[in-house]
């Protein structure tokens, strides 16, 4: 039975060479905490903690990656044989894929420290994140999510090595295991993946608790992943399991609905249902993340031509760019900077111009529909969606998130190290 299962497994990645797998919208931590009047304290306990792990040094601590607090789209996998499914943010800004194990939050002894935090704090207040994820002392981040089990997969094997990967926020921790995974839920097209190793988070941080999502699956190349882990679309590339060694990412509009369809993401293929003809394809500067060129920025009267390095990342649900020149672009289309929350803000119904960016020699103009959103505080005020964001001198300066990527689909071009832009196609 259990070569049986594995087998309608394998045959199932083999006819998997074009898969299209729906999104679900889901409502942003960032919003979630406003409007819970919790976002000014949580941001400065975030602050704290990563002034705290920049003090440190500790060879035991893993990639430091982005935060994913203000993620808004979600997409189903699943792992092992026969299938268990999980809910993931599909991210083009990371590299690993990582559930919680059935074990997650129930193992105090995982912890290296004397416990004296409970609660949210916790995640800023313990460098062990082991010390927020079990026991009645602690909080369990991992108590509303699925859980990997094991002992329930006959395609499953043991890896044994261990792994941590590092937000700003806290941290997932676990081992790694190696099994089927596919893309995309049951009942739903999927492409399977055979022997892909993946994290089994044992203790999870504080802000993963109540999130509607189990994991996170990394898209970006292997060069970057924690562990040099193979990332499952590189995986299914390497196997020869898509037709072509590309993905789209079709995003909708964000509105202000949640738990409704979210866009699609195309494995192995072009999007041609709701994306038009590609309009140019931009060169990678590596093969790292999903980063390239970008040679000006601008709205209205407003424009720079410094040229930045930028990445194209679906782990973002807005635009950060350096502080001088969000500024410049907040101020020409008449938004103000609102210092508890961290954002500029402006009137729902205000009229604005494009904000207008030049890769090569095409300029992608991003309206209104995009760069204006809810803020989730039940005022008539809504987020400019470029927020000042500093790499640090180290990186990239600028992330094309979610608003430019619903205005025009993205073509991740594994094989030829590019990105490719085309006029999504939305329905309203």
């Amino acid at each position: 039975m259990r070569s049986l299962l594995v087998l309608l497994a394998l045959v199932a990645s083999i006819y998997a060479a074009v898969v299209q797998v729906p999104l679900v919208k889901i409502e942003p931590y960032r919003n979630r905490l406003i409007r819970e009047g919790r976002w000014v304290q949580y941001r400065k306990d975030r602050e704290l903690r990563r002034f705290m792990l920049n003090k440190q040094v500790d060879a035991s601590v893993g990639q430091y990656v982005n935060d994913y607090e203000d993620e808004a789209y979600v997409g189903n996998i699943t792992v092992g044989t026969p299938q268990q499914q999980f809910k993931v943010i599909l991210d083009t800004g990371s590299s690993n894929l990582w559930i919680p194990d059935i074990t997650c939050g129930t193992k105090p002894e995982n912890c290296s420290q004397e416990i004296t935090c409970q609660g949210i704090l916790c995640q800023f207040e313990c460098h062990d994140q082991a010390c927020c994820g079990a026991g009645p002392n602690y909080t369990d981040s991992c108590f509303y999510q699925a859980k990997f089990d094991a002992s329930k997969s006959l395609s499953y094997t043991k890896n044994g090595r261990n792994f941590i990967i590092e937000y700003g926020t806290g941290s997932a921790r676990g081992f790694l295991g190696q099994d089927t995974i596919t893309f995309g839920g049951i009942g739903e097209p999927q492409l399977a993946v055979p022997n892909t190793v993946f994290g089994q988070a044992t203790s999870l941080a504080a802000f993963f608790e109540g999130q509607p999502l189990d994991g996170i699956l990394g898209l970006a190349f292997q060069s970057i992943a924690v562990d040099q882990v193979t990332p499952p679309f590189i995986n299914a590339i390497n196997q020869g399991l898509v037709d072509l060694p590309l993905f789209t990412v079709f995003l909708e509009h964000e509105g202000d609905e949640n738990g409704v369809r979210g866009g699609v993401y195309t494995y192995g293929g072009v999007d041609t249902t709701n994306c038009g003809p590609v309009i140019a394809y931009q060169p990678l500067s590596s093969a790292t993340y999903y980063q390239f060129k970008m040679s000006a920025i601008g709205s209205g009267s407003y424009k720079s031509t410094k040229g930045w390095q930028v990445i194209s990342d679906t782990g973002t649900s807005l635009i950060g760019g350096p502080a001088a020149y969000v500024t410049g672009l907040a101020n020409a289309v008449g938004a103000t900077w609102r210092d508890d929350y961290g954002v500029y803000i402006l009137p729902c119904a205000a009229t604005i111009g494009t904000v207008d960016i030049t890769i090569g020699s095409q300029v992608y103009n991003i309206d209104s529909s995009n760069t204006i959103i809810p803020l989730g505080d039940g005022s008539d005020n809504c987020i400019f969606a470029i927020f000042p964001f500093s790499s640090g001198g180290f990186g990239p300066s600028w992330i094309l998130g979610d608003p430019f990527i619903r205005q025009y689909c993205n073509i991740y071009d594994v094989g030829g190290q590019r990105v490719g832009f085309a006029k999504s196609l939305q329905s309203k």
